[in-house]
């Protein structure tokens, strides 16, 4: 577990190990006042009544020892999180750079509420192992130890009694931590489950409102509520009647000693100073021991969450080269590709050319493929087995960065981020100028909606972009990809939320920014793509006919099919 952890810690490794120190001298500060209160009672044993200097000088040395106790362990404390704290920093950072690099399906896959779980609390459970286990375990074993192998010089019959509550409270420890163990899995699983329906709940309660999906939906957020408390309280109604065994145990290792020593003293086995030396260090023990094993109920938990965190650290990352762009030209070739979700394959096969400073549509029913070939373009997943290429070179030779440069990629939905739209627009490219920003928002046909705004450009866009429609959202990422200017433009779908005033402008914005640059198109809208200079018709992961609008018209029954319906939407009218 610590093994795993280690790599993170880095120059921050010399903290912990100050704080080990720190802790071990405070455990032994918190330990020498009761050898001065042994010092106080053996007098009292024998009759004699101790003069004022010698109590005094021993209270103030047991006031000194227990403010050394408070200064040494708070201070190892501090250093132990420092260097918790910014070990978590590098996890979290590892972590983002890890995620950054797997396919973006499997992220998806993970839901929401795991990567919130596995970032925020899995990572802040790993601040207990090296902000107290670590410094605090091995102080308050150490110290104990040493004083239980003093314990055989004074008396090793005393010390036998003493170790031999030390089974019972391992016995309940022990299991306990098999008990929970057990359950562990279904916790965890049903914590993941609560976390991601929490989170479609709330961003899906426009829909809920609006279908008066109310009692359904809010069905399923009190089922997987519930299913997570009935869970943990499973978990600790096996747990507590172990977790009492220990906690009332462990402190006690006089309960053998007190009564058996006692006996001992009355036979003449036992001189009584020796029985009240051996008390004394037990008591200065006892809640040492306590303190270092209570860590043992944590160390499951902390074995599976640093387990989710590898898994997910350790996925298999996207294949990506370290290479610059190097094509010939900007063609775009599709060959052989395949590919599947999970276990089920959605593309089999297809080979598709795109030259340069042409237009390609992609058309086809829903779940053809179309979407699918234009993220495998813009690597957000890994083929099963083919190739995709720009201008000839392979883009898994290419770093992440160097394909992302020659790519704009214009979704249905695009996410603006909770700043200004000059800012979300200026994501397109960093350096560009201000002017270049507002040119790329008028090229888009921002103006019309940016007027509205006192600020204009400077306006927040509001969480997830909540200030604006759908269609000005489209007009903002538009603006994006024109401000980028890549040589490969993908849009999937970027029209889909215009209304028919404001088609027109978006296709001649559309037709300015894709001049001689290597165009796809995904449209539903067929009327949108007549004009390209290619239209490939898909049908269940397969290519089944290429050509223009013309020459599919006359010669392709399926493209037809769709020309049709295509056609027979647009005229559609609420009456």
């Amino acid at each position: 577990m610590i093994k795993s952890v280690a790599p993170y810690i880095g120059k921050y490794k010399k903290y912990t190990v100050i704080a080990s120190i720190l802790t071990t001298l405070g455990i032994i500060a918190n330990v020498v006042p009761y050898f001065f209160l042994y010092q106080l009672i053996v007098p009292l044993t024998q009759g004699v009544l101790p003069d004022f200097q010698f109590v005094a000088i021993r209270v103030a040395a047991i006031f000194v020892c227990l403010t050394l106790y408070a200064v040494l362990y708070s201070r190892g404390l501090a250093f132990s999180h420092i260097s918790a704290y910014n070990t978590l920093k590098n996890i979290r950072i590892a972590l983002k750079d890890k995620l950054e690099r797997q396919p973006l399906g499997n992220i998806k896959e993970l839901g929401t509420g795991q990567i919130k779980r596995v970032f925020t609390d899995d990572i802040d459970q790993i601040e207990l192992l090296l902000a107290h286990a670590i410094p605090e375990g091995i102080a308050n074993l150490t110290v104990p130890c040493i004083v239980i192998l003093a314990m055989f010089f004074v008396d090793w019959r005393l010390t036998l009694l003493t170790l031999a509550v030390l089974p019972f409270g391992a016995f309940g420890m022990a299991m306990m931590m098999k008990a929970g163990t057990a359950l562990m899995g279904a916790y965890y699983e049903s914590a993941k489950k609560m976390n991601n329906t929490i989170i479609e709940y709330v961003n899906g309660m426009e829909a809920i409102k609006v279908f008066n999906k109310d009692g359904d939906s809010f069905k399923r957020f009190g089922d997987a509520v519930r299913g997570y408390r009935d869970f943990t309280l499973a978990w600790y109604k096996v747990c507590w009647p172990w977790m009492a065994v220990y906690n009332s145990t462990l402190p006690c290792l006089a309960l053998f000693t007190l009564p058996f020593g006692g006996l001992m003293v009355l036979s003449g086995n036992l001189d009584l100073s020796q029985l009240v030396l051996v008390l004394c260090m037990s008591f200065a023990v006892g809640p040492a021991i306590l303190r270092a094993l209570s860590f043992g109920g944590k160390i499951p938990q902390l074995n599976y969450k640093i387990a989710e965190l590898e898994k997910m650290m350790n996925g298999e990352p996207i294949k990506a080269g370290n290479k610059n762009f190097e094509g010939k030209n900007y063609d775009v070739e599709f060959k052989n590709v395949k590919f599947s979700y999970k276990e089920n394959e959605v593309l089999h096969g297809i080979n598709i050319t795109l030259k340069q400073g042409t237009t390609t549509a992609l058309i086809g029913e829903s779940g053809s493929g179309k979407s699918t070939l234009a993220k495998l373009l813009v690597h957000f997943y890994d083929l099963d087995s083919g190739s995709i290429s720009i201008g000839g070179q392979d883009i898994t030779d290419m770093s992440i960065e160097a394909l992302n440069n020659q790519i704009s990629y214009v979704a249905q939905e695009q996410f603006l981020f909770n700043t200004s739209l000059y800012e979300n627009i200026l994501i397109g490219r960093p350096d560009a100028t201000r002017e270049e920003v507002l040119d790329a928002a008028h090229r888009a046909q921002c103006d019309e909606f940016l007027d509205r705004f006192p600020k204009g450009i400077d306006t927040m866009a509001g969480d997830s972009g909540k200030q604006l429609s759908g269609g000005e959202r489209q007009r903002i990422s538009l603006a994006r990809a024109i401000l980028k200017n890549a040589p490969v433009i993908v849009l999937d779908e970027a029209t889909a939320f215009m209304d028919p005033e404001n088609e027109e402008k978006m296709n001649a914005a559309i037709a300015e920014i894709v001049k001689d640059k290597t165009v796809i198109v995904i449209a539903h809208r067929l009327s949108s793509i007549k004009n390209a200079d290619k239209i490939c018709v898909l049908k269940a992961g397969n290519v089944i006919a290429e050509g223009t609008h013309s020459e599919l018209n006359k010669t392709c029954e399926e493209y037809q099919k769709l020309w049709a319906a295509s056609t027979q939407a647009a005229k559609w009218r609420i009456s």
